[in-house]
């Protein structure tokens, strides 16, 4: 067994690991020269450029339903802190300089967090769903991610109405692993977020239209099993349309999945690697 990590000692030894890192993304976000998102309006702008909404209540393996009932209030916390946000040409949308710090005595209650690679109670916990839709509607525009975290190399959960490409989730951690885009347009975009009791409910708007569409889709998907482990394979592309023609003008890559099943697998039906 390897030597452990000065975080994984103790309890204590990781409070401190963590302390740290806020410690230095606060100290290097006050010497960067981004200028971060931060004037709101309650007035939409014209264009609607994309709509989603994802379900709160989702059955998850053997996650307790109490965790998805407080991640409903967690949701709805967060959501008056994003909405009308206009970002700006020149400007970067940070998911945490937005939200802030998580915490009991802010109304947040133990949601779904995810930790090692396993799921958790953490107070606030739900807010990765919340970024997962601001990210899907982001990639659907030319707007620049310039940070992103996956959980990765780990498929946590069987699919459960399944409606997004699996890979395009994102992982975020107070402060120090966030969501951010850059505005490299000429044009000004908003994000309205707002919760229903079913739903956690996106709107991305803009200034004006947008030059290109974007379609996302998955291809090569399938399970591949490994000395005994199986995997969850694939990858996911963006397709940039021209709309005036139809025409799929560039291909990229967003995505290539290789992770590994952590639930029952036994009504799957791998591909056997030798």
């Amino acid at each position: 067994m390897g030597r452990k990590l000065f975080c994984q000692i103790s309890p204590t030894t990781y409070k401190i690991s963590v302390q740290k890192c806020r410690l230095q993304r606060h100290i290097k976000d006050l010497f960067s020269r981004q200028v971060f998102a931060s004037k709101k309006t309650d007035k939409p702008l014209p264009v609607v450029i994309y709509r989603h909404k994802s379900l709160i209540r989702r059955r998850l393996g053997n996650v307790h339903m109490d965790l998805q009932e407080n991640k409903a209030v967690n949701l709805s916390l967060a959501a008056p802190k994003v909405t009308g946000i206009l970002i700006r040409p020149g400007e970067t949308f940070s998911f945490w300089h937005l939200v802030g710090s998580l915490s009991a005595r802010k109304g947040y209650l133990e949601g779904l967090a995810i930790s090692n690679g396993q799921p958790k109670a953490g107070t606030g916990g739900g807010m990765c769903q919340f970024t997962n839709l601001i990210h899907w509607m982001i990639l659907h525009t030319p707007l620049k991610i310039v940070e992103h975290h996956h959980h990765d190399g780990m498929d946590l959960f069987p699919d459960f109405n399944r409606q997004i490409p699996f890979g395009t989730g994102t992982s975020i951690v107070y402060n120090y692993l966030d969501y951010r885009f850059y505005n490299p347009t000429d044009t000004t975009y908003q994000l309205i977020v707002y919760t229903t009791p079913a739903y956690l409910c996106g709107e991305l708007r803009a200034t004006k239209p947008q030059k290109y569409t974007y379609h996302i889709v998955a291809e090569n998907e399938h399970f591949e099993e490994h000395r005994g482990v199986v995997y969850r394979c694939g990858e996911v592309y963006r397709r940039i349309i021209d709309p005036r023609t139809g025409n799929c003008i560039k291909k990229q890559l967003i995505r290539r999945n290789h992770a590994k099943v952590m639930y029952d697998t036994s009504h799957l039906h791998p591909i056997h690697i030798s």
